[in-house]
């Protein structure tokens, strides 16, 4: 071990290495809940319920996202043939996590304020004109996503010796 480390740390570095889906979905759950409690107010009744029940109800929403995510990264992961990818992506990579990311998200906010009719948008929720989605959620995955990748491969690099990043 070098100096200063303790056994945690190599196995976290281990850990990362490995599963590189684990920082990822960290990343992806700290940067999408607050996201969700910021754009609470979008929707109708999120500006009037109890504190306790909008962070029940975001977290909930941060999960789901962090599933979408999880999905978009394992899609990045077939077209690399490596769940490594975050290491040195590549355009063809980065392409299949946005577009999937996206598809999900755009077709999960029609089925969630269409027919399963799980939450309504408030009219201060700028939406697309021809999908009728709010722009809100399509910023999130516009936005997020790439920031998530970012962060989880500045972890994962900090983590691994540069001779066994490959």
């Amino acid at each position: 071990m070098i100096p200063g480390e303790t056994a945690a740390s190599v196995g976290a570095a281990v850990l990362s290495a490995r599963m590189p889906e684990l920082p990822v979905a960290l990343f992806a759950l700290l940067l999408h809940f607050a996201w969700e409690m910021l754009q609470a107010p979008l929707w109708v009744g999120m500006a009037s319920i109890a504190h306790a029940e909008g962070v029940r109800i975001c977290t909930i929403a941060a999960l789901g996202d962090v599933l979408i995510t999880l999905a978009a990264y394992w899609s990045g992961a077939l077209a690399a043939r490596s769940r490594r990818w975050l290491l040195a992506p590549r355009r063809v990579e980065l392409v299949a996590y946005m577009v999937v990311g996206m598809l999900v998200t755009i077709a999960y906010e029609l089925a969630a304020t269409g027919p399963l009719a799980y939450w309504e948008y408030s009219p201060a929720q700028p939406r697309l004109p021809i999908l009728n989605v709010g722009i809100a959620p399509v910023l999130q995955w516009l936005l997020l996503p790439l920031l998530t990748l970012w962060l989880a491969r500045t972890h994962v690099l900090g983590r691994i010796p540069s001779g066994e990043r490959k």
